[in-house]
């Protein structure tokens, strides 16, 4: 799902995007005094938060795909919880997003807990959760978010470099990235040696390589095939 995002406008705004920069939280939880107690401590520290006494409640804004402030993200669910547990909340935003999900429970047993981490949680936490781990836990989170933001800002990009390749010149990159040179490319492509080195000099430009080993990288991280 593509995320939209949204430019401040007023005062307001460049304070929540500020904030969302620091880090956007959501936290779920059907306990509306723990769920104030973690937004509060959140908002001390800087973060924007988003608050839901339920995960299908969150679902819903989720599907809805509305705009927000660009930032790394996670989010923080309860495990116990009506309708949809936090188990099978990961399970849907495997389907729908990849945010770095945080588990809490007051009741969960290590099985419980194996199993979230063998799904993909970051972290699983036992209440009363103590507040330097807890914010150590949402530092983890948002890295990885971080991390997860400037893979997929790198692949867009490469993406978009590829497009603007003509079919030859796609065709050349993708020969010398699996190891042809440039005298068996011509030969069987049917041309002439220097058309294969006008091409390859473009498609190197285009796609921002520097020398073979930038287009292998990039020839495999943009899946140029």
């Amino acid at each position: 799902m593509p995320t939209v995002l949204r430019k401040p406008v007023t005062v307001s705004d460049q304070h929540l995007a500020e904030r969302c920069a620091r880090g956007r939280i959501v936290i779920i939880d059907d306990d509306s005094e723990i769920l104030n107690a973690i937004e509060a401590l959140l908002a001390l520290e800087g973060y924007a938060t988003e608050t839901y006494s339920s995960a299908i409640d969150y679902l819903q804004v989720l599907t809805y795909n509305r705009p927000h402030f660009p930032g790394p993200s996670c989010v923080l669910c309860d495990v116990k919880m009506p309708e949809l547990d936090g188990l099978q909340l990961q399970c849907r935003l495997a389907e729908l997003a990849d945010t770095p999900l945080l588990l809490m429970s007051g009741a969960s047993g290590a099985e419980e807990a194996v199993s979230a981490f063998r799904a993909g949680v970051v972290d699983f936490l036992l209440k009363p959760i103590d507040a330097d781990m807890l914010l150590h836990a949402i530092g983890k989170a948002l890295l990885e978010s971080s991390e997860q933001q400037t893979l997929h800002h790198r692949h867009a990009e490469l993406a978009k470099r590829i497009a603007t390749l003509t079919e030859r010149e796609r065709d050349i990159a993708k020969r010398v990235a699996h190891g042809q040179i440039n005298r068996d490319i011509a030969d069987t492509l049917h041309i002439a040696l220097r058309t294969v080195k006008l091409h390859r000099q473009r498609a190197l430009e285009k796609l921002g390589a520097r020398n073979t080993a930038d287009l292998v990288r990039i020839a495999d991280e943009g899946n140029l095939s």
